[in-house]
C-alpha cells in the first residue's frame, strides 16, 4: 500500500504538488493522471524518495522508501526506460541491480524471458529501440518481485503486442495482491487498465475514484447520427426537446434520447439517417471535462 499525506513539493515560488493525500490500495490497477505539468512525475519521484517533499509524508506499507532495506524487493518502479548504461547488455544491466539488492542471480533470466528479451540479453541496452528500452525497464521493476510497483508511461513505444502484453501484466500482478500505480496519458490504455483512479490537476486532487463511477460521473452517452441533412435533422431533435451537439467530424450526437426515437422523428420528417448508434460516455471525455481548467497549453483544433 502506498500512503501519500498533504504532499507537498516547491521549486522557488514554483507549486508543483499542493497538499496531496490519497491512498493506493492492493489488489487492483491504479490509474494516475492528469494533464502535462500536473505534478504526476514529482509525485512518483518523492513516493521513491528521489525527490524530498517541502511538505507531507509517503509511506510505502508503513515505512518511507528511504527506510526501506534492500527497496528494490519491496518496490519496482519504471519512471525512466533511458536510465541504463549504454554500454552494458541488458543481462548485466539486471545483474547489476540483483547484485545491489542481493537478488539471486536465477532472477535475472527469469525476467528477461517475461519481458520477451531472452533474445537480446547480451546486447548492449544502448542499442535497444524504444519498446525493447521500455521491456527492460519493466523487467528491473519486476527484478525483485516487489509487492510495490509504479510505472510512469509503460506502453510509451511499445508495439500492439507489447501494449497486449503490459496490460495483461498489470491485470495479474494486481490479481496476485499487489499495489499496482500507472501513470499514463492515453485513456483508451487507462479505460482497459485501471480499476481506480487518482487525478491531479496543476499538483492538487481532483477525483480519487472507481474509473465506472468517474465515467459516469464526468461523461454522458449519447446517440450518434450521421445524415445528409444534419442542419435540418437538428431543427427537427430540438423542436423535440432534445438536446444535441457536434462531433468533430460533423456527426450529430444526441443526449438523453433513443435510437428508436431519433428514428421515428427521422422517419416522420422524411429524414435519410445514414448512422444512428449509441455510444456510450467515455474515460476521455470526463477526465476532459474535469481537467478543462488544469491545462497550461492548449491547441488549436479548428
Amino acid at each position: 500500500m502506498i500512503e501519500v499525506e498533504n504532499l507537498s513539493k516547491r521549486y522557488g515560488d514554483t507549486v508543483a504538488v499542493d497538499g496531496l493525500t490519497f491512498t493506493v490500495r492492493p489488489g487492483q490497477v491504479t490509474g494516475f493522471l492528469g494533464p502535462n505539468g500536473a505534478g504526476k512525475s514529482t509525485t512518483m519521484r518523492m513516493i521513491l524518495g528521489l525527490d524530498r517533499p517541502t511538505g507531507g509524508r509517503v509511506r510505502i506499507d508503513g515505512r518511507s522508501y528511504r527506510a526501506l532495506p534492500e527497496p528494490l524487493r519491496r518496490v519496482g518502479a519504471l519512471l525512466d526506460a533511458g536510465a541504463v548504461h549504454g554500454r552494458r547488455s541488458a543481462y548485466h544491466h539486471l545483474l547489476w541491480l540483483a547484485q545491489s539488492n542481493r537478488i539471486p542471480k536465477a532472477r535475472v533470466r527469469e525476467v528477461l524471458r517475461l519481458a520477451g528479451l531472452e533474445g537480446v540479453a547480451g546486447k548492449r541496452a544502448g542499442g535497444f529501440s524504444l519498446g525493447m528500452a521500455q521491456r527492460l525497464g519493466i523487467a528491473a521493476a519486476l527484478l525483485g518481485d516487489p509487492p510495490v510497483l509504479l510505472f510512469d508511461e509503460p506502453v510509451n513505444g511499445l508495439d500492439p503486442e507489447g501494449v497486449l502484453w503490459i496490460r495483461t501484466l498489470m491485470h495479474r500482478l494486481a490479481e496476485e495482491g499487489r499495489t499496482v500505480l500507472v501513470s499514463s496519458h492515453l485513456m483508451s490504455e487507462m479505460a482497459l487498465t485501471a480499476r481506480h483512479l487518482i487525478v491531479i490537476g496543476r499538483g492538487r486532487l481532483l477525483a480519487d475514484t472507481s474509473v465506472r463511477e468517474f465515467v459516469e460521473a464526468g461523461a454522458r452517452s449519447h446517440v450518434r447520427i450521421r445524415t445528409p441533412e444534419p442542419e435540418r435533422m437538428r431543427d427537427v431533435l430540438a423542436a423535440a426537446g432534445l438536446e444535441v451537439g457536434q462531433a468533430a467530424d460533423g456527426a450529430l450526437e444526441v443526449y438523453e434520447a433513443e435510437e428508436t426515437r431519433i428514428g421515428e422523428l427521422a422517419e416522420a420528417h422524411g429524414l435519410t439517417l445514414y448512422e444512428a448508434g449509441t455510444r456510450p460516455g467515455s474515460l476521455e471525455e470526463a477526465f476532459m471535462r474535469l481537467t478543462r481548467d488544469a491545462v497550461d497549453h492548449r491547441g488549436d483544433v479548428r
